[in-house]
């Protein structure tokens, strides 16, 4: 991972990541209340979006969330969304928050399809930058806060790859896929996806 970039870009609000928005800025205040250290907040903010927002293809929840404070109100977000929501609670403590992504088999919807898969990465002042996977746990999943000790949803298989990138914001594609489909099976059909470079 990229550990040069400017941390400013990486604590911006924007039409997505709208950590201003009452309800937002209310549960960030909340989760940071009695931490001792960005390491203690984060732990909150990560704890809460993994336990407390459901996984959207998980709950076949038919709504597709985008922006942060949509994810709240609905308590429901792709891997994506959840990620979008985990970086404003984030920010709005003063976390420099990022996307990270992976190319994973999306087996489990459809066979012998592969698609992205959205996490965050953070920077503590103790350990630099750490990936932190707030998906939502379940039977074979169990991401874990536990720097620097990294605890993903997911272990790479064969075919699958991490993108190296840390970017201040979602990529084009996943917010393309987030805009245009907006049911659950919509986006079972029609998820983000990039190939690997040669």
């Amino acid at each position: 991972m990229d550990t040069t970039q400017d941390l400013n870009i990486f604590l911006q609000e924007d039409s997505l990541i709208d950590f201003s928005s009452p309800a937002v800025k209310a549960l960030a205040e909340s989760l940071s209340r009695g931490a001792k250290s960005d390491e203690d907040i984060a732990r909150h903010c990560f704890m809460y979006v993994r336990d407390n927002i459901n996984h959207s293809g998980d709950h076949k929840d038919d709504i597709t969330t985008l922006k942060a404070s949509e994810v709240l109100k609905h308590s429901t977000g792709w891997c994506y969304s959840k990620s979008i929501l985990l970086a404003a609670l984030l920010r709005a403590n003063n976390i420099p928050a990022g996307f990270c992504y992976q190319r994973l088999s999306c087996s489990e919807y459809q066979e012998d399809v592969y698609c992205l898969h959205g996490l965050n990465a953070i920077y503590l002042k103790e350990y630099g930058w750490y990936r932190i996977d707030a998906r939502g746990n379940k039977d074979g999943v169990d991401a874990q806060f536990m720097p620097p000790v990294e605890k993903l949803a997911f272990e790479l298989e064969e075919n699958e790859f991490d993108l190296e990138e840390i970017y201040s914001a979602p990529i084009k594609e996943v917010v393309h896929a987030l805009k245009t489909n907006k049911s659950y099976d919509e986006m079972v059909d029609n998820f983000p996806d990039i190939k690997k470079e040669d």
